[in-house]
């Protein structure tokens, strides 16, 4: 039995000073980095994900809802997308990313990246990301579950940006699947008024915290 730890859409864009910016967003990074230092040894394997935007869309909007429809964000190979640097990656064994041509809220709708691919999402000369960018051919693609599977991976733990959307997504996903599931709540930020309720989804579902 193996345990992971899913960081989820640790980005500039989810931080201070980006386009879809989550309060705290930089301050949850820094202290992922430490619990990171801290604690992981208790973990087997460790994986991240990125919202990886192409063309997703209605997920985009000049007049955004903020429920079903949001300002551009996380376009692949921008700035926006990278990982924040405050997020130490030395410890991530993979890299998810998802919502390339469509809305893509749970790390179980990611597809794993290449090795030899950057996390902080540099384009290549030419326009438009290729394979290298996770988004070859349909038949080499893997999912989280199937890479989580493929480690034997039974419980995991959840963090990251959005506590409300992109976290509750994958938690609830995660159960769904068959894992035991803890989100930490301190490593998490969340965007909107009703983060209780989010929390009490999550509970409903499944889902521990910590």
């Amino acid at each position: 039995m193996s345990r992971a730890l899913i960081i989820v859409d640790v980005q500039n864009d989810f931080c201070e000073g980006g386009s879809l910016a989550v309060e705290g967003g930089a301050a949850v990074a820094g202290a992922i980095s430490e619990y990171l230092d801290a604690h992981h040894n208790e973990f087997d394997y460790v994986a991240a994900t990125q919202d990886w935007h192409i063309d997703p869309g209605s997920h985009f909007s000049e007049e955004p809802d903020f429920k079903d429809s949001w300002p551009r964000h996380c376009v692949a190979g921008t700035r926006g997308a990278e990982l924040h640097p405050d997020l130490d990656t030395e410890y991530i064994d993979a890299y998810f990313r998802k919502g390339q041509f469509a809305a893509a809220y749970s790390a179980f709708e990611g597809l794993l990246a290449p090795e030899d691919a950057v996390p902080t999402g540099e384009r290549q000369a030419g326009g438009m990301p290729g394979p290298a960018d996770g988004t070859g051919a349909e038949e080499e693609a893997v999912g989280l579950d199937d890479w989580l599977q493929s480690h034997d991976v039974e419980d995991v733990v959840v963090v990251g940006i959005a506590t409300d959307y992109c976290v509750k997504a994958t938690a609830l996903d995660a159960v769904q699947a068959g894992y035991g599931v803890t989100v930490v709540r301190s490593l998490t930020a969340g965007i909107g008024e009703d983060l209780e309720d989010a929390v009490a989804e999550m509970e409903l579902g499944g889902v521990d915290f910590a």
